[in-house]
């Protein structure tokens, strides 16, 4: 090869190298686009949930007795509160034993069940962590634009943190999932939706939460749905509500007031003699900021009141007429009676001593033993039971012992004494006379408030179906389904 060919190939590697820029020069910032740094800002304040539940192994050979096996589940949350308050679908945390949150740098923890609305599927979760978790810059839902880009961050049949892209589908879509489940006014989006993804956010290209994904189109590609951030943000504020939670009521009635252009929380009324009115806040207001957090809507102020001591006075900023004011709330001060909503469906879950089940606000001794309690008469209608009090010593027996459970141990408090049933009735197939009914869907049936609670109409308008736990003379505790649309 000639001396001058060499250098004519020479020339032309050299050319062509640095067609290429090097890995050190290359400029980022045609690649970092809007929907990058969106992702960046929110992944954070989106977690990954595992669960855990026990179930009866199936097997097909009738001479095995069927054993308990674990059943895992997931989903995904959203922090709503630095304190370890997170939503999530109520579908996703329904009857399991066992809840896992993942944050993102995969830290790991334990979650309990605060409150849930069965209707409109959402859920609040806890977790205890030293540090305060991010939470998610919220948007609004009001301002939705058809062929809008969205994305979705989710825990995709496991995968964590796993991002898609779409467009705003469809809005306004009502979808009935079966007789019991049906949602309304949803987001309808092209964006992958996996299971797994159910109760994570739905966000826009500012990185702000405008939906909360709950379900997809079986046997469909790329048809999923969520629920406008707006009515969720509505349902997450009784969910966090501290007179529900902390059994302290501010007084307020509010009203969301969201668009493009503002989002703010007025004040519609002031209940008489409440905290509200004692520090000078009247209807028209409109509250901005309480206890060092801005405040957009009802959710906001819950959680900015929620798990303060009694007596404690916090600050509110507040407009009226253009101007600003500053008021120094009590916590707890005035009349314990704030108005009451439509927040009936809020299930507020509270761990019982030494069980799993879930203990209720006891009722006075009149109310308990009185043979004509309301509670008890809609036992009767609607399971066909009739119930008593269980005796000093018949309480001692069942109160004394450990029985076996799917964690461990269990004991209970106490339950009540079935002494009728009504033939053909929804219990006649599952109860018998001198059972003692422990809990009905998860809630211990202690007391006729109990029952009141869990026989209320929202409750029972909203299932077809309700676990029931009983304990029959010489065997352990029993569980099984109580079918209520039977006839």
């Amino acid at each position: 090869m000639s001396g001058m060919l060499v250098r004519n190939l020479l020339a032309v590697s050299l050319l062509t190298a640095g067609a290429f820029p090097s890995v050190a020069a290359a400029d980022d910032g045609p690649r970092e686009t809007p929907l990058v740094r969106a992702v960046q800002q929110s992944r954070k304040s989106v977690v990954n949930i595992h669960t855990e539940k026990t179930a009866a192994e199936d097997r097909d050979s009738r001479f095995f007795a069927t054993r308990p096996r674990k059943v895992t589940g997931m989903g995904t949350g959203i922090v709503v509160d630095e304190r370890g308050y997170i939503v999530t679908n109520f579908h996703v945390i329904q009857e399991v034993d066992l809840i896992t949150v993942t944050l993102d740098d995969g830290s790991a923890f334990d979650a309990t069940v605060i409150s849930f609305d069965r209707r409109q599927d959402l859920a609040i979760i806890r977790v205890e962590s030293k540090q305060p978790l991010t939470v998610m810059p919220m948007g609004t839902s009001s301002d939705l634009m058809l062929a809008e880009t969205v994305y979705a961050v989710g825990n995709a049949f496991g995968y964590e943190h796993t991002v898609t892209s779409g467009i705003v589908s469809a809005l306004h879509r009502d979808v009935e999932v079966d007789e019991v489940q049906s949602y309304e006014n949803l987001i309808q989006t092209d964006a992958s939706i996996n299971p797994g993804n159910s109760g994570g956010p739905l966000l826009n290209l500012n990185g702000e939460v405008i939906g909360i994904n709950v379900a997809i189109r079986s046997g469909a590609q790329r048809i999923g749905f969520a629920i406008p951030i707006d009515d969720a943000r509505r349902t997450i504020a009784r969910l966090l509500s501290v007179e529900k939670l902390n059994g302290l009521s501010h007084g307020l009635q509010t009203v969301d007031v969201k668009s493009h252009t503002e989002r703010k929380l007025v004040v519609e009324s002031v209940h008489a003699g409440s905290a509200a009115e004692e520090c000078g806040i009247s209807a028209g207001d409109i509250i901005c900021n309480v206890r060092g957090i801005a405040v957009a809507d009802g959710t906001d102020l819950e959680r900015a009141l929620l798990d303060q001591p009694k007596g404690q006075m916090v600050e509110v900023r507040l407009q009226r007429d253009g101007k600003e004011h500053v008021r120094q709330f009590t916590i707890g001060a005035g009349k314990n009676t704030a108005p009451q909503t439509a927040s009936t469906s809020v299930e507020v879950m509270r761990a019982a001593e030494s069980t799993r089940t879930v203990a209720l606000p006891a009722m006075s001794v009149s109310q308990t033993k009185s043979p004509e309690d309301p509670a008890l008469i809609r036992t009767w209608e609607i399971l066909g039971i009739r119930l008593q009090p269980l005796s000093s010593a018949e309480q001692q027996e069942l109160t004394q012992k450990a029985y076996p459970g799917a964690r461990g141990p269990v004991k209970y408090n106490g339950g009540m004494k079935v002494v009728e049933i009504r033939s053909e009735s929804v219990a006649s197939t599952l109860l018998q006379e001198g059972d003692i009914l422990l809990g009905l869907d998860g809630f211990e049936t202690v007391s006729t408030s109990n029952l009141g609670f869990i026989l209320g109409e929202a409750r029972i308008t909203s299932t077809s179906r309700m676990k029931c736990q009983y304990f029959r003379q010489g065997t352990n505790p029993l569980e099984g389904t109580l079918n209520l649309a039977r006839p």
